[in-house]
C-alpha cells in the first residue's frame, strides 16, 4: 500500500528537522547563557553604530521577523523534502557556527534607556526585558531572516512576488535590529556569512541524508 503524506501543516517528514532545529535554538540561545555568565564580553560597536538613531517604531518589524520565520520553515518544509533535509540541517551548522561565537567570543552592547509611553515604547520595553543584549555576534535574528529569504529563492512553489517581498522584509529585519538597538552593525554581516556556511557545508557534506535517516528511523518511510 502507497504511504500518503500528511495532510497538516507540515508533512511528516519535517517533523524531526523542525523539532530539532527548535530544542537546538533553545541550547544556543538560552542555555549557553549560563556558560559564560560572569565571563568577559566584548563590545563591537563601531562609529556607525553611534550614528544610528534609535527608531522605537521598528520594534514592530522586529517582532513581525518571528512570524516571517514560521512562514518561511514551513514554505520549505512543504516544497520538498530534499529542500527541508537540506535547509534545516543547514541552519543547525550555522546555529553550531553561532555556539562557538557565543562561547568564545561572548558580546554585549548598552542599549538606551526607553522613555515615553506609547506602544511602541512600551513593546520595546517588553523586548529589552525578555532578551538580554549579549549573544549578538553573529545575529540570530538577523541569520534566520536571511535563511528564509535565500531558501525561499530555491524553493520552486513560492511566487516570485513571496520571494522577493521576502527580501524586501528581510531587509527591514535587518534595519530594525540596529534602530531598536538590538544589533550592532557588525552582527549583521557576520549573521549573512554564517547562514551560507552552514548551507554550503550541508550542500557540499550532505548533511540533509542524516535528518532524512533520522526521521524514517522514527516514522518510516514517509514518501
Amino acid at each position: 500500500m502507497t504511504k500518503k503524506r500528511s495532510s497538516g501543516l507540515l508533512p511528516r517528514y519535517a517533523w524531526v528537522p523542525i523539532a530539532l532545529a527548535l530544542v537546538f535554538n533553545c541550547f544556543v540561545y538560552f542555555i549557553l547563557r549560563l556558560f559564560v555568565r560572569g565571563a568577559v564580553h566584548y563590545d563591537l560597536s563601531i562609529p556607525l553604530d553611534r550614528a544610528i538613531p534609535f527608531v522605537p517604531a521598528f520594534i514592530v518589524v522586529y517582532v513581525l521577523a518571528f512570524l516571517q520565520w514560521a512562514v518561511g520553515y514551513i514554505i520549505i518544509c512543504r516544497d520538498s523534502k530534499e529542500l527541508c533535509y537540506r535547509v534545516m540541517a543547514g541552519e543547525m551548522i550555522s546555529k553550531f557556527i553561532c555556539a562557538l561565537f557565543f562561547v568564545f567570543l561572548p558580546t554585549a552592547m548598552t542599549r538606551p534607556e526607553v522613555t515615553g509611553s506609547g506602544v511602541f515604547e512600551r513593546l520595546t520595553r517588553l523586548i529589552y526585558f525578555l532578551d538580554t543584549p549579549d549573544n549578538l555576534f553573529p545575529s540570530l535574528h538577523c541569520m534566520e531572516s536571511w535563511l528564509c529569504f535565500r531558501c525561499a529563492l530555491e524553493a520552486k512553489k513560492p511566487s516570485p512576488v513571496y520571494k522577493y517581498g521576502s527580501l524586501v522584509f528581510t531587509l527591514l529585519v535587518f534595519a530594525s535590529t540596529l534602530l531598536v538597538k538590538q544589533h550592532l552593525v557588525l552582527d549583521i554581516p557576520a549573521a549573512v556569512a554564517v547562514a551560507e556556511l552552514g548551507q554550503f557545508i550541508s550542500r557540499r557534506a550532505g548533511a540533509g541524508r542524516c535528518l532524512e535517516r533520522l526521521n524514517n528511523s522514527i516514522f518510516g518511510d514517509t514518501l
